[in-house]
């Protein structure tokens, strides 16, 4: 038996770099599926820590929400180890490349695709702000949305950096994400779970502050 479907959930510790600065972050990394096949969303930093999770599980994807170093640093070694492709939004080359210039994504993220895990689908949702090729993943099966660096606990994700927009982010918050049933479990890519009813009340207050 394989088990119910399931979220599980890793944290991961290294740096994110960009536009000449370096910071200590911490970063979420979410296994979605049974006992017998998972997906990756954002192997962030540690490989070793990622495949011991995944264990002797078919991994079918490594799914990036978008291509800060912090998030896809992980990616390639993860597919090598395990021959699962990498995902990603064909708008985010640009930030791949700065980490991984030689080595391209296996495969692209398209708004609307459906991939499927353990007979669980994740809907793909474009959601550019914090990144131009951000993609968020809806479960509606498990209630869930898997938000990469959009959405938080508390607000949107940073757009004070290159190839990112405030005004778009606030669009595809609005538009995309606080649309979705309210019970809706939103896993982010660092902090903690919210929901989308916690966070729908105050999307005209995040515009009006310009953050």
């Amino acid at each position: 038996m394989a088990g119910a479907p399931r979220v599980e959930h890793l944290v991961t510790s290294g740096t994110f770099s960009l536009d000449g600065g370096t910071w200590d972050v911490d970063n979420n990394v979410w296994i979605i599926g049974d006992d017998d096949e998972v997906v990756v969303i954002d192997a962030a930093h540690d490989s070793d820590a990622v495949l011991e999770a995944v264990g002797d599980r078919r991994l079918s994807a490594v799914v990036c929400t978008h291509a800060h170093d912090d998030h896809v640093r992980a990616a390639p070694d993860v597919a090598l180890a395990t021959g699962a492709p990498v995902l990603l939004h064909p708008d985010d080359q640009v930030l791949w490349k700065m980490t991984h210039p030689n080595r391209r994504p296996d495969g692209p993220l398209t708004d609307g695709d459906e991939l499927v895990v353990a007979g669980i689908g994740l809907r793909v949702l474009h959601t550019p702000g914090h990144a131009p090729g951000a993609v968020c993943l809806y479960a509606p099966d498990l209630g869930a949305l898997f938000s990469g660096d959009t959405l938080f606990a508390g607000g949107p994700g940073a757009t004070g950096r290159s190839y990112s927009d405030f005004g778009t982010i606030i669009t595809s918050i609005g538009e995309r994400l606080l649309t979705l049933p309210g019970q809706t479990v939103v896993h982010t890519g660092h902090g903690d779970t919210t929901t989308v009813e916690a966070e729908a009340p105050h999307l005209e207050e995040w515009a009006a502050r310009g953050w």
